[in-house]
């Protein structure tokens, strides 16, 4: 295996026949808190990938400088919603549309009210995002107004400390607020076939780890050469 591995030599990725305009989606993996992989995918394909520290702007921007300098436009982007990123798109691609991944959305709210909500607002909330997929952009808008209206005294509530009781649920309902304008892209622009999720990615992801799995105890160089011929051929 390690005279495999040593004679291994890694190509670029086949590029797409065309270079299109593609919905481009991007997302990250780590295997530990400072060890991971930034992958950027379209049309079915891994497009361009990077070893990353952590998910920042900066890694971002290196892979989107990488993608256009290889030819590549975009017409879309369908992304996990990490601070910062979509502001970055906007100001870089002024006009493109920005699709947030609703599985992602979905799990912050999870997050921030569990499985089991204690409360009743936590659990009208998380019925509500758990119907993300399902509704038109206004009937859901139309819904979260409703629940903000019906418990906004509760949100309001306050401990003795003069801090708020229920700080997770007030930062759920943020989130929704803030990411809103972005959860329904893909609705709003049928023509373009933009994806609601990063599934795509991420069915990449469990699909490689899992072959890495396999060949536990790999020195890193060695492990990042497996992930290269796997990202291309997944």
């Amino acid at each position: 295996m390690r005279k495999y591995f040593a004679q291994l030599k890694i190509v670029n990725p086949t590029e797409l026949l065309e270079k299109q305009a593609v919905n481009l989606l991007f997302d990250a993996t780590f295997f530990s808190r400072t060890d991971g992989v930034l992958v950027f995918r379209a049309n079915q394909k891994n497009l361009h990938w990077r070893f990353i520290e952590s998910e920042t702007r900066k890694e971002i921007t290196a892979g989107l400088d990488e993608l256009e300098q290889r030819g590549y436009q975009f017409k879309s982007f369908t992304i996990d919603g990490r601070k910062g990123v979509i502001q970055l798109l906007k100001t870089r691609y002024p006009g493109l549309p920005i699709q947030l991944c609703h599985f992602h959305q979905i799990q912050i709210v999870r997050r921030y009210t569990t499985n089991n909500p204690k409360t009743k607002c936590g659990q009208a909330l998380l019925a509500l995002i758990k119907l993300l997929t399902d509704l038109e952009q206004q009937r859901f808008t139309e819904l979260f107004d409703t629940l903000k209206e019906e418990y906004a005294d509760f949100l309001l509530e306050r401990n003795d400390q003069k801090e708020f009781v229920h700080r997770k649920l007030r930062a759920a309902f943020r989130s929704i607020k803030s990411n809103l304008p972005y959860l329904f892209t893909y609705r709003n622009h049928p023509d373009l076939a933009i994806p609601n999720t990063t599934n795509s990615c991420d069915g990449s992801f469990a699909h490689w780890k899992q072959k890495l799995k396999i060949h536990r105890g790999l020195k890193e160089k060695r492990r990042n050469q497996m992930i290269d011929y796997l990202l291309i051929n997944t």
